[in-house]
């Protein structure tokens, strides 16, 4: 039953791979989307894509899986079941079929794609379910948020997702075959109300865009919305991607781009930053100095030598805006209350130059964030005088911004701040429109 299953699934996933690669004779749609939320109930905010992942009672059901850029494997919460049969899967439950010890997926996850560090236990074959007759498959998980290791389930699970024309959502649907792995609910305890997965968005051959293919293009393009009523958007395929009201024009016109990086032991994502320049002045990065790119930090940090840089030539530029105490984990904050009433403040803009000369300029809706009614501070965090990476780029600085993460020509390209362009990550038409 398990080799037959297996075979069946192996059909599967090459039958919706040649019927992808059919359909780019005559491409119906461009790209597959997602909304993507934004979640404040936990001790840093977070952001989550919402999938579908079983087809029960004639309606998918959801899962919402936090975005992880560095992820090597994609784990929720499931459970394995052999026994695929209607109404096997107790109510309530995700069920995913097993993947045995046995299998290439099993070794290759563990020894290449899997975590290897003295926090997390041994995996073992002794696993098992009942009446299966086959060794389960235990992988090591890094809870992103707390960074604790757990074990889950290697599986073989099914995601599918709305088709887009990039200005729309389509009615038409796309299904996903990835090796994922199932974890209890107590690997959870830590997330966002109601999120109860880890999105692999990195290049390691079993995060999502790995398993995307013809017409699709691999290529992941983010947006992060910067409240809660209205949802982001992550796209994945060619342009056009388009925003409300302007849904004429392509983001990807503004669009600048660098190179992606390789970084040794990490299937992230990363920049080569040369300089940060703040009015016209430049605060110097030594060479090879690393920049990652993340969707967990919530706020850039920098190594403390670059850190005093920036916070000095800010602090410079300031002057005119009147100081206050400084609110963990902010170094520099400033008064915005004039006589009982909050005003707000215009920064200069903060420039990260990229090597190839490219500029990412940090606007103030991105540099200064509000964290009391008379208070805003620099949204930059000193990480210490030897971290590595040196420049973790976070979340506050994504809001708002277009980032695309082109696995194809290994480049990365950003818009800076969608506001100065009348439009924002939560302009995109989430309206259903009936495929072509």
């Amino acid at each position: 039953m398990h080799l037959l299953f297996h075979i069946i699934f192996i059909l599967l996933a090459f039958i919706s791979h040649e019927h992808q690669a059919n359909a780019a004779f005559v491409p119906l749609y461009s790209s597959v989307v997602v909304p993507v939320n934004k979640h404040i109930d936990v001790a840093k905010p977070l952001y989550s894509v919402q999938i579908m992942t079983a087809y029960v009672n004639s309606q998918y059901t959801h899962t919402n899986f936090l975005i992880d850029l560095d992820a090597p494997l994609i784990w929720h919460e499931c459970i394995l079941q052999w026994n695929t049969f209607e109404g096997s899967c107790p109510a309530n439950t995700l069920c995913t079929y097993p993947a045995s010890c046995e299998e290439y997926q099993c070794t290759d996850v563990r020894m290449m794609y899997s975590y290897h560090n003295p926090t997390c236990p041994p995996v073992t074959n002794d696993s098992t379910i009942p009446d299966w007759g086959y060794c389960t498959c235990l992988v090591n998980v890094v809870n992103p948020i707390t960074g604790s290791c757990s074990q889950a389930l290697l599986n073989y699970d099914e995601f599918t997702v709305n088709t887009s024309d990039g200005r729309n959502v389509l009615t038409g649907l796309y299904g996903a075959y990835p090796n994922a792995a199932c974890a209890p609910s107590s690997s959870f305890q830590s997330f966002p109300t109601n999120v109860t997965g880890v999105m692999a968005l990195s290049s390691s051959p079993y995060a999502l865009p790995a398993y995307l293919y013809d017409p699709l293009k691999r290529i992941v393009a983010l947006c992060l919305p910067s409240n809660l009523s209205a949802p982001g958007v992550l796209l994945y395929g060619t342009g056009p991607y388009n925003l409300l009201p302007h849904s004429d024009i392509d983001v990807t016109s503004v669009l600048s781009y660098t190179p992606l990086i390789k970084h040794p032991d990490s299937f992230g994502y990363f920049i080569n930053v040369g300089s940060i320049v703040i009015k016209s002045r430049s605060i110097g990065i030594p060479m090879n100095t690393t920049t990652k790119l993340s969707t967990i930090e919530p706020y850039t940090t920098l190594r403390s030598d670059i850190y005093n840089g920036v916070v000095r030539r800010f602090f410079k530029v300031t002057q005119r805006i009147p100081p206050a105490m400084p609110v963990a984990p902010f170094g520099l904050c400033y008064n915005t209350s004039i006589n009982g009433t909050q005003v707000g403040i215009k920064v200069p803009d903060i420039d990260f130059v990229m090597q190839d000369g490219k500029k990412w300029s940090i606007s103030t809706a991105n540099s200064i964030k509000q964290v009391t009614k008379d208070v805003a501070c620099l949204a930059f965090v000193d990480s210490g005088a030897t971290s590595e990476p040196a420049i973790v780029i976070g979340t506050f600085q994504f809001e708002d911004n277009f980032l695309v993460f082109d696995l194809e020509n290994s480049t990365f390209g950003f818009s800076s701040s969608l506001l100065r362009k009348q439009t924002s990550c939560s302009n995109f038409n989430f309206t259903l429109i009936n495929s072509p």
